[in-house]
């Protein structure tokens, strides 16, 4: 984000260099049950990314130190493969995972029953092995789906999308160029039913008008990815029961 570059990313027509409106989404394809060693797991490619989720439990909190006497906990891990992006990722935790998985964490206990589930912990595993910008907003959609599909109890799925900012132009949905050379990125996750906004980060510089058009741009763009997440656990359960019927 910010870097220096002569490459126009806004065309002379208003679209950008990969022929998007302003407004428009890349192309998102959600699957949901992908992992059978998995309790729920989920599928998420969000034009160049590729990020799998999986669901482990609930089962009981370790370290007990963390146990909580009257609910559930949530430890979430991201994490980028080493071949996820062009140069080679140093493999483990780093500073940016480790923050992308606090958030993760603390978006999702918004809309969770963890009080039906004491001392126990539900593990929320999100894999990128293709990253190309925005991969925390599709990890974040891909563990809300993979939640749903463990039939974890939840008020809502989440959703999430980023917009921003290239060559003075409010954006949604940033591509790896416009991540890279835009002014400003903001991440973005609610819980539809109620308008709550869970998630809310922002890298770059928005101006005070341009900060509320962003906003709901970023707003609608969940609502979106929305429709595609309960379309995929309709497929997934639609599936499910199909096969019960022949057999």
């Amino acid at each position: 984000m910010g870097m220096e570059s002569d490459i126009e990313l806004i065309n002379k027509d208003g679209t950008r260099l990969d022929g998007r409106k302003a407004n428009e989404l890349r192309p998102i394809t959600i699957e949901a049950g992908v992992l059978t060693q998995a309790v729920g797991s989920a599928y998420v490619e969000w034009g160049g990314n590729k990020v799998y989720a999986g669901i482990y439990g609930p089962k009981e909190a370790h370290p007990r130190h963390k146990q909580k006497q009257t609910q559930a906990i949530i430890q979430c891990r991201y994490n980028m493969a080493p071949f996820s992006v062009n140069d080679r990722k140093r493999p483990g935790p780093d500073r940016r995972s480790t923050e992308i998985s606090k958030v993760v964490a603390e978006a999702l206990e918004q809309v969770l029953f963890l009080e039906r589930f004491p001392r126990a912990a539900f593990e929320v595993q999100m894999e990128v092995v293709q990253a190309a910008a925005g991969t925390r907003c599709a990890a974040l959609t891909a563990a809300s789906v993979a939640l749903a599909d463990a039939g974890v109890p939840m008020r809502d799925l989440i959703p999430s999308c980023a917009s921003g900012k290239v060559a003075d132009t409010v954006i949604l949905d940033l591509d790896q160029k416009e991540d890279n050379f835009g002014q400003a990125d903001l991440p973005v996750a609610i819980i539809p039913r109620t308008g709550e906004v869970v998630l809310l980060q922002m890298d770059g510089d928005l101006s005070q008008k341009e900060f509320p058009v962003a906003l709901d741009m970023a707003i609608e763009g969940c609502k979106e990815v929305y429709k595609l997440q309960r379309e995929a656990l309709a497929r997934r359960y639609s599936d499910t029961s199909t096969d019960g019927g022949e057999a």
